[in-house]
């Protein structure tokens, strides 16, 4: 196993500043840069806990997300929470902010025995340090046959929202996303969307922009303001997740775009801002309980160290709001 000596060596600076790379203390964005790639050539693990490791349970799982500021990250981590307490477990909650150091951190953790294990939704470039050696439940992401994953049925939750935006009057279809370049299955909303307007014939276009979300809202307002504002192409629009498809709403409803009346849309997350909301968007709703259920116990049986499912696959549902129209039958 590399040392930190040796990383400081491979960077080019001090033992002192790789050890603050690590501890998230601000450097020069260049030393830091140095310092990351080293670590990632090196495969070096920041021995967090050098000395007196423990070496029974802890009964504590920690909850890597890549944000709580995300409605549907924050109501997820309310429902494993809960979960993990009925199992008499406690959590730690690490807010990454999409920080590679930081999750590793806690992959760390589980291998010292500081934590019993770990459920994350993480989209960084961590596949090098996950091994079955490491009790850990992926959400929405498969990095190997070795880590089972949980999932909604995004590729059903993609035909699912094409379809009711057909059945309820639209003739010419949009999928908006942006995404982050590791493969994940939150992908497959764009693809059963496709799968369906292909499959009825559906005129559709797509606006996905995967990598940096820097340019994201300019890219898709200018993609608006053509295809709607001017053109008139587009009546249906199926975004990625809610908080896009509120973006959508604020724009079109500033270019006086009534909705659903001009242009019907459907998010995908159905999340709540708190536990007695109503949910006002038409939207795929993710069965966001089933999934922390599902997580909780299926870490639980790894601890244990039993076998379980490598894929836990779940299905979603539509929610009709008051951004699409509501069918005669409805």
């Amino acid at each position: 196993m590399s040392t930190i000596k040796e990383v400081a060596k491979r960077a080019g600076v001090s033992v002192g500043t790789v050890s603050k790379v690590i501890n998230n203390i601000e450097v020069k964005p260049k030393t830091k840069q140095a310092v990351e790639l080293a670590i990632k050539e090196l495969n070096y693990q920041p021995n967090v806990y050098a000395r007196g490791l423990k070496v029974s349970r802890t009964n504590t799982v920690a909850l890597i997300l890549p944000t709580v500021w995300h409605p549907f990250f924050g109501e997820l981590a309310y429902n494993i929470e809960k979960n993990l307490r009925q199992h008499e477990y406690k959590m730690i909650l690490c807010n990454s902010e999409g920080d590679y150091l930081t999750e590793l951190s806690y992959l760390t953790m589980a291998k010292q025995n500081q934590v019993d294990g770990i459920i994350a939704i993480t989209y960084s470039d961590i596949e090098h340090y996950v091994s079955s050696n490491i009790p850990l439940i992926s959400i929405d992401r498969f990095f190997n046959d070795e880590v089972p994953y949980v999932s909604s049925d995004n590729f059903l939750g993609g035909q699912l929202a094409a379809k009711h935006l057909d059945e309820a009057g639209c003739q010419s279809l949009c999928f908006i996303g942006a995404g982050s370049k590791k493969e994940n299955t939150t992908r497959n909303r764009k693809k059963g969307f496709i799968d369906y307007c292909e499959k009825y014939q559906k005129t559709y276009e797509i606006f996905d922009l995967i990598g940096s979300q820097s340019e994201f809202h300019e890219k898709m307002e200018q993609f608006l303001l053509e295809k709607i504002i001017k053109e008139h192409s587009i009546d249906g629009i199926f975004a990625v997740t809610d908080a896009y498809a509120l973006e959508v709403i604020n724009f079109l409803e500033k270019h006086q775009i009534s909705i659903p009346d001009d242009v019907q849309i459907i998010g995908f997350d159905g999340v709540k801002s708190s536990k007695h909301d109503q949910i006002e968007i038409s939207t795929i709703r993710q069965p966001i309980e089933e999934i922390a259920k599902e997580s909780v116990a299926a870490i639980i049986h790894l601890i244990n160290k039993e076998t379980i499912e490598k894929e836990i696959l779940l299905p979603v549902h539509f929610i009709q709001g008051n951004t699409t129209k509501r069918q005669k039958d409805s």
